[in-house]
């Protein structure tokens, strides 16, 4: 490539919306250019860096044996009916017909065309285990289009889908896969940890999600020094037990004016906070009223109660919502209420239940098992001691839902906990046979008898993950590429007003690519100045300097990014980019 007709110039200064590191640099280097909320053009510099992304991912899925394939992005909305999730997916998902009035959808993921496909080449189990990957495109009509290539409408995505005949099948080619998207990662020197996460709209079970740790974020990551447990704080747990007091004292209803906080409860009955029961109340678009009990030093975390309660949306309760359940607000408990019988005490994989009338409540744990605790009363002014879950009140479905906080203890070890912001890079389900049953994919087993195949999928996002690159590999002059993923090999820059520099430079650039190297050779008319600073902001992992001096000397200027400038003989530089590249990794 050559810097003077290359589509994609550099940027002294970020368009105002770029906040993110990442982003910032991805447009100042050239790299890629907004088009409209959510889209991105990619540059040929950003384009040639996905590449060398794609090549990693590639040549560590044929590794394991996986087979490239290409499903419609544009596919039949009957599919997704099939799933439910043509109703389910909600507005991220484009939905458009075709000029015969067939639904289609612009697909924003691939497993249901995936599943059609078992369906229709899988009969037999000698066809069984199958792993197949794409690197495709997908789209989601992303209500918060921010952060430049981290969250985009428009993107591409390393698809991975196991295919088995059975759930052992499925848990060995989740670990194989683990195995390549952990390769893949190192490769691309990117700082990650893989953390337990929620299946979401997804399904399946043993989500785990790659996250890289960064201030910018959007996910909030509990992580254990001690013994490594890490999570997706909307799946994580703690140690959340507190001493508990003996029961079969009988309820005892007390005057506690001016404590409609569980701070001020504690303090007038002199009790810790742990020794009471707080009381929640959200309205929801599928259930209105939603009672959620917790213990009262913990919080509720509202993405585990909206999971348990199967709702899409929790908002704030009115205090007419409240009042017309009976209970009052400040002073609030179960006892007495019409609750809803449900299912009885479920967990978070199998919540509410079908609901008979009564008020929808989620009950956490920490209440179930705490034993005699202080809780409203339903009347201003009063609480009740000694409630009892069981004999003084049931929920309609018991789930955890308590948010883990900085400094609880980790479940594992007793070690505290810290809070970290991640990025998500990737993530891995083993999806069963949600898909394959729905739509039909079956094999035969060696007895002849019919079985549904079973699924994995896996995915890692292009464009993401080098905008992850970009954050982590900078400093304050621009990009500090690593040499497994930079567009180019070597930055040529040719230095004085000479003609000789310029020549000698452009006959370095072909021996390097007669080399198998991959040169930027930068043959605009600029200062010096200007060259050396978009050498640093773009970054390349080599920067060669030619000029009348160094030709004089039979010498070219090597300097690594972000190390110490070294003359190198001329018939040496082939050999020495070589080292410099091997040294920057």
């Amino acid at each position: 490539m050559r810097l003077a007709n290359l589509i994609g110039r550099t940027l002294r200064e970020a368009p105002a919306e770029a906040d993110q590191v990442g982003h910032q640099l991805a447009v100042r280097a050239g790299l890629a250019r907004a088009m409209a909320p959510g889209s991105f053009a990619m540059l040929p510099l950003g384009l040639a860096a996905a590449r060398r992304i794609e090549a990693i991912m590639h040549e560590e899925l044929a590794r394991i044996g996986a087979q490239e394939l290409r499903t419609p992005i544009v596919q039949p909305a009957s599919l997704w009916e099939q799933t439910g999730r043509y109703a389910e997916y909600g507005p991220q998902m484009l939905k458009l017909t075709d000029r015969a009035e067939r639904p289609l959808v612009v697909a924003p993921t691939h497993e249901e065309a995936i599943a059609d496909l078992a369906r229709r080449e899988i009969g037999s189990y000698r066809q069984l285990p199958a792993l197949v990957y794409q690197i495709h495109t997908k789209y989601r009509d992303e209500i918060r289009t921010k952060g430049g290539l981290m969250r985009m409408r428009e993107f591409t995505m390393l698809d991975a889908y196991s295919l088995d005949a059975g759930h052992a099948g499925l848990d060995g080619a989740y670990g194989r896969v683990a195995g390549a998207f952990e390769r893949i990662f190192t490769r691309c020197a990117v700082r990650f940890v893989g953390v337990e996460a929620g299946t979401g709209e997804m399904g399946g079970r043993e989500a785990r999600e790659y996250m890289a740790l960064s201030p910018s974020g959007e996910d909030a990551l509990a992580i254990c020094g001690a013994c490594g447990y890490a999570a997706n704080v909307e799946v994580a747990t703690a140690d959340w037990r507190a001493p508990t007091t003996a029961g079969g004292d009988e309820l005892e209803e007390v005057a506690t004016p001016g404590t409609a906080t569980i701070a001020d409860l504690a303090r007038f009955l002199g009790v810790p906070e742990s020794a009471t029961a707080k009381a929640v109340f959200f309205d929801t678009p599928e259930r209105g009223l939603l009672f959620a009990v917790i213990r009262g030093d913990l919080e509720v975390s509202e993405e585990k109660l909206r999971l348990a309660a199967r709702v899409s949306e929790l908002r704030p309760a009115s205090a007419e919502q409240i009042a017309a359940a009976g209970a009052v607000a400040g002073y609030a408990s179960p006892v007495g209420l019409a609750v809803s019988a449900g299912r009885g005490a479920q967990s978070a994989a199998q919540p509410a239940g079908d609901i008979e009338g009564g008020i929808l409540v989620i009950a956490d744990p920490s209440v179930v098992e705490g034993g005699p605790l202080v809780a409203g009363a339903n009347r201003a002014g009063f609480h009740l001691r000694n409630v009892v879950y069981g004999r003084d009140w049931r929920a309609t479905a018991v789930a955890e839902i308590a948010a883990v906080r900085a400094g609880d203890r980790c479940a594992r070890c007793g070690a505290p906990l810290a809070i970290e912001k991640g990025v998500e890079i990737g993530h891995i389900f083993k999806l069963g046979t949600r898909y394959t049953e729905a739509i039909g994919a079956s094999y035969l087993d060696e007895q002849g008898a019919a079985r549904p195949v079973v699924m994995g999928s896996y995915g890692i996002g292009v464009e993401r993950l080098l905008q992850i690159i970009l954050e982590q590999h900078h400093d304050a002059a621009g990009i500090t590429w690593p040499a497994s993923v930079a567009p180019a090999d070597a930055y040529i820059v040719a230095i004085g007003k000479g003609e000789a520099p310029r020549a000698e430079a452009a006959r370095l650039y072909d021996e390097l690519l007669a080399a198998g190297l991959r040169p930027l050779l930068d043959d605009r008319d600029e200062t010096a100045g200007v060259k050396f600073n978009d050498a640093d902001l773009i970054g390349l992992p080599v920067r060669l300097v030619v000029s009348e001096r160094l030709l004089a000397a039979g010498q070219v200027e090597l300097k690594p990014r972000g190390g110490e400038v070294s003359k190198v003989a001329r018939g040496d530089v082939v050999a020495a980019v070589r080292g410099a590249l091997g040294a920057t990794g």
